[in-house]
């Protein structure tokens, strides 16, 4: 059976590792190609988008694609809908693996906003030094708050036309560790964070940095996704796909 794997993140990178070990099963991933130099994923691999929902069909019946999950990052949406759209019109079981959102414990001392506009607008005027990680095709929804110091993480660097805010810019891959974060945020004298709540454990150290320093951490909630069958970890999706292989066999 041939799966295909919409990638992007670590759990599709994991997914793909040990689907790989798997007797009859052929995998594809998908990477959209935003990132320069991204992690390989064993297994076959293809870089691009597809062209909207009539694209992704296509190549679900040229490549006679059998299984489809859905491991992108939970905020890149548009893939995950014409997804759904596109294995709906072929007929073929889709899965999503969505690991969980972070959640509020005590402690944490949060902004919770919609969108990454909203989170612009909570900072100005309320914030100083900013800790900047929603990624470089975020930054200028930023630029025009000239009153702020922002720390930009990304892994990429913005292109040299882009509107950047004020501030440095910091080109770095997770997962973090805690004394990293906590280093980051005590050098930089930074009193708000603007993070998008994506969940795992390759960038949570921030989160948890700033619970202990009482920083303030404006946090983009996540938008909405289709609906679907959805497992929240890689042991979630092997188990699916062993279901799907005693189904059709």
């Amino acid at each position: 059976m041939r799966v295909l794997i919409l990638g992007g993140t670590g759990d599709a990178a994991e997914l793909a590792a040990r689907v790989s070990t798997i007797q009859g099963l052929e995998t594809i991933t998908s990477l959209a190609g935003r990132t320069r130099e991204p992690s390989v994923p064993l297994g076959d691999l293809r870089v691009g988008g597809f062209g909207g929902v009539a694209g992704l069909a296509s190549y679900l019946r040229v490549m006679q694609i059998d299984l489809l999950i859905d491991a992108t990052h939970p905020f890149a949406t548009q893939i995950s809908f014409n997804a759904a759209d596109a294995a709906t019109e072929v007929g073929v079981p889709r899965l999503m693996l969505i690991r969980p959102p972070w959640e509020k414990v005590s402690g944490d001392r949060w902004i919770e906003v919609d969108s990454v506009e909203a989170a612009a607008a909570s900072v100005a005027n309320q914030a100083q030094r900013v800790f900047l990680t929603v990624g470089r095709q975020e930054l200028a929804t930023f630029a025009h708050l000239e009153k702020i110091w922002f720390l930009m993480r990304m892994i990429d660097p913005p292109s040299d036309d882009a509107l950047v805010p004020l501030g440095v810019i910091l080109c770095d891959r997770g997962p973090f560790t805690l004394n990293n974060e906590r280093q980051i945020l005590i050098h930089n004298k930074i009193d708000t964070i603007v993070s998008k709540n994506s969940g795992g454990d390759a960038t949570k150290a921030k989160i948890i940095a700033a619970r202990e320093l009482g920083v303030k951490v404006v946090m983009v909630n996540r938008p909405a996704i289709p609906s679907g069958e959805q497992v929240a970890d890689v042991d979630g999706a092997l188990a699916w796909l062993f279901d799907q292989i005693i189904h059709n066999s």
